[in-house]
């Protein structure tokens, strides 16, 4: 941890409500004026998208069940940790973006799918803002987790979690059922033993739970809406939080637990902006009296 050049990292899987955490985060440094060197955790993917489909096929022909985008084997979770460690000790570092489209690959001239050089971050930087699957990550020769000031989790429960990705696969992407059953199912000893524990690092956790049927995602019609969920937020240490005030401010609230507070679906965007902007300004008290 850097009390100089601090690192905020968001760990979770897209769809879990991780485009809201980024508005949050860039309207909250926008409004305290925070120049914020922003990482996607899809850079950090060890093959672009041809060689992964290359590789899924050879996994598949050598019958080898549990290769995906989760694990160590397609990932660089070296270079995550190296950039946390570098950047928090000197406030530089180097990235690349993944061009998930012909839109954001246009600039670039380069295919869809493909990564762009290892570029230098810009300097100067206030903090780093990381967000992507692996944030957290910790393994037997590897730990981001411990370079991170703040650490959040975005997950959903794990049936909203299948029903978001058939319904994004289906329509936008045009896989079949079947597909995408066979991709949940081959992800899944990554997704147990390098997902999950990430959450149990984490600072805060916000976790997405319908309050509508979703036992069977496989046959589920629509994409519950956060209006038909609640929002579990749990504080690894409750010590310092205003639970009262937070309570007082988002209406229909209540406590579970001692360090958990449950709130409408609908009011994740407040509820980050009340909990996460005063950590915010504690980081950057911090980092002014270090210098």
């Amino acid at each position: 941890m850097s009390v100089k050049h601090p690192i905020i990292a968001i760990t979770g899987s897209s769809g879990a409500g991780t485009t809201t955490v980024r508005h949050t985060f860039q309207q909250i440094f926008r409004r305290e004026q925070i120049t914020a060197a922003i990482i996607e955790g899809d850079a950090y993917h060890r093959y672009d998208r041809a060689e992964m489909r290359r590789r899924l096929a050879e996994a598949q022909r050598q019958e080898q069940t549990s290769f995906s985008h989760f694990g160590p084997e397609a990932n660089l979770f070296e270079e995550v940790e190296a950039l946390f460690q570098g950047y928090g000790e000197t406030g530089t570092g180097t990235t690349r973006k993944y061009l998930h489209s012909a839109e954001e690959a246009a600039p670039y001239g380069q295919e869809p799918g493909t990564f762009t050089p290892w570029e230098p971050l810009p300097e100067p930087t206030d903090l780093l803002f990381y967000e992507g699957l692996h944030g957290a990550v910790k393994t037997e020769t590897v730990d981001a987790a411990r370079h991170a000031d703040l650490l959040i989790g975005v997950v959903p429960i794990i049936n909203l979690e299948w029903i978001q990705k058939l319904h994004r696969d289906k329509i936008s992407r045009g896989h079949s059922q079947e597909a995408i059953v066979d991709t949940i199912l081959r992800r899944m000893p990554d997704y147990v033993n390098y997902i999950c524990p990430q959450f149990s690092l984490t600072d805060i956790n916000f976790q997405r739970v319908p309050t509508v049927d979703t036992s069977n995602p496989f046959i589920a019609r629509d994409i519950p809406s956060a209006d038909e969920s609640m929002l579990v937020i749990r504080f690894r240490n409750p010590r310092g939080i205003d639970f009262p005030y937070l309570l007082s401010m988002l209406k229909d609230s209540f406590m579970s637990r001692p360090n958990t507070i449950v709130c409408p679906g609908g009011k994740m965007a407040l509820a980050m902006q009340l909990i996460i902007t005063p950590l915010i300004w504690q980081l950057m008290d911090r980092k002014k009296k270090a210098h």
